[in-house]
């Protein structure tokens, strides 16, 4: 099977439509009112009466259920509320001070090609950490952007430690995506500790205020937009919130 890597992430739409809305959310979003929106905004696009949208949210302290969650990865069930999500992956954890960005996009417009649609947002976070000097980086095995961390203890295999700062999880319905990337840029790290993330053990997360840097979610959105804008193509700020509508 070709290697993620080398996939080609271009992801420009092949016709002359409008440009993708960007729609950026202020304060805490409610989950299942998000999944409701997504939903919705999903079967528009399909039927050619919305626009792609790009949402950025932040939502309350929650844990989310993909179709391959696995139960004993829910280490701290009362926690946090538990969601499922009818995306695929396994358990993640959203909350503030993390960007999630859902993605509804026609790749029907683009590529039909779902492997290269992961590569493709994986290249998005890429370039967006890229801008903080961040070397993230893709794992075959592993969906998300990985950072290594040579300044924390190796691992059992004698690889340097790796701590994870990004996570997708997408669904298509009629070649229309929704969910999408969500990645760390200042949430209370200590909130994870109640799934296994993803499913993946042996591994820790990181943000980029855990790397050090002093980046403020309104830095981190600039940055995504012009990474966005280099793999998918143009994006306009759309004309209302959806605490307005």
């Amino acid at each position: 099977m070709t290697s993620r890597q080398t996939i080609a992430t271009s992801f420009e739409p092949t016709d002359a439509s409008e440009p993708v809305e960007w729609l950026i959310e202020p304060g805490l979003t409610d989950y299942q009112t998000a999944l409701s929106f997504m939903e919705a905004r999903a079967e528009a696009i399909h039927a050619g009466t919305a626009a792609e949208l790009i949402w950025l949210v932040e939502h309350p302290p929650l844990y989310t259920a993909g179709t391959s969650a696995h139960a004993e990865d829910l280490v701290e069930p009362n926690r946090f509320p538990v969601f499922e999500a009818g995306r695929g992956g396994e358990y993640t954890y959203h909350g503030p001070g993390q960007r999630v960005a859902y993605v509804m996009l026609d790749l029907k417009r683009r590529r039909p090609d779902v492997r290269a649609f992961v590569a493709a947002l994986e290249e998005w976070i890429i370039r967006s950490l890229a801008h903080f000097n961040v070397k993230g980086e893709r794992r075959e095995d592993r969906v998300g952007v990985w950072v290594v961390r040579p300044d924390r203890p190796a691992l059992p295999s004698g690889a340097p430690a790796e701590d994870k700062i990004a996570a997708i999880g997408i669904r298509l319905r009629r070649w229309v995506s929704f969910h999408g990337i969500a990645v760390n840029v200042e949430p209370d790290l200590t909130h994870f500790s109640g799934i296994v993330p993803c499913g993946i053990r042996g591994y820790g997360v990181t943000s980029l205020v855990d790397l050090g840097l002093p980046v403020t979610m309104a830095d981190y959105d600039i940055a995504l937009k012009q990474a966005f804008e280099e793999i998918f193509g143009p994006a306009r700020a759309a004309a209302t919130l959806l605490a307005a509508q």
